[in-house]
């Protein structure tokens, strides 16, 4: 995060103030709830996740980590810990955003992209795919990825279930990262997305975390 006081810490707290007026948050408070979105720490599972920041489309934020562990992930659409998209929250068009990511490490055999809610109790499932294919580097906003299986999310669904928190909570971090195994992920059958998520954790070979944020 930038440092406070400084041109870049300014900058993206004046972009994040615009992002909540645009969003209805009156003038007044959208300021404060800048500041304190930008002051919130970020936590993280794993020293790739707190290291890879996310260069976001403009490329004012990134870097750092150990290049073997960490992925580039970033999104076209919203800067890490910026807001989302409106389109992508479940009482809009509920579409998920496009992700682009960068070179993953040799041999890699499997991709597997999680999107959760840190901000509810148990960490709040709103999008998990697994087998996505290695080479693949993308995926547009609303596609599904070629080839993978998309998991139930939290709303009982498959596929991407988008934001819904507490009207008048502060805006909740939704952490979007994306993990590399070197093995196909293996499972037991009747195995829940909250077992997925645990087992990719707990076996990856890199992984890479760009965090959106979003109130109601």
């Amino acid at each position: 995060m930038p440092t406070p006081g400084s041109h870049a810490y300014d900058l993206k707290r004046s972009r994040l103030r615009n992002r909540l007026e645009s969003e209805g948050v009156p003038d007044e408070e959208a300021d404060e709830r800048a500041a304190e979105i930008l002051e919130r720490d970020v936590e993280a599972p794993n020293p790739a996740a707190r290291s890879d920041r996310a260069a976001g489309p403009y490329g004012e934020q990134g870097g750092g980590g150990d290049p073997g562990a960490v992925i580039g992930l970033r999104s076209p659409g919203f800067s890490d810990l910026t807001l989302l998209l409106r389109r992508c929250a479940r009482d809009a068009d509920n579409v998920s955003p496009a992700l682009e990511w960068g070179p993953v490490p040799d041999g890699t055999v499997e991709l597997v992209l999680l999107c959760e809610d840190r901000d509810t109790p148990g960490k709040f499932i709103h999008w998990l795919v697994t087998g996505i294919d290695p080479g693949i580097s993308a995926v547009e906003e609303g596609e599904k990825l070629p080839a993978a299986s998309s998991w139930p999310n939290g709303f009982g669904e498959r596929g991407w279930g988008g934001p819904q928190p507490p009207v008048g909570d502060d805006p909740h971090r939704y952490f979007f990262r994306l993990f590399a195994l070197d093995r196909a992920l293996s499972v037991p059958p009747g195995a829940s997305s909250d077992d997925v998520r645990r087992a990719v954790e707990d076996d990856h070979i890199a992984a890479g975390t760009l965090v959106g944020l979003y109130p109601r």
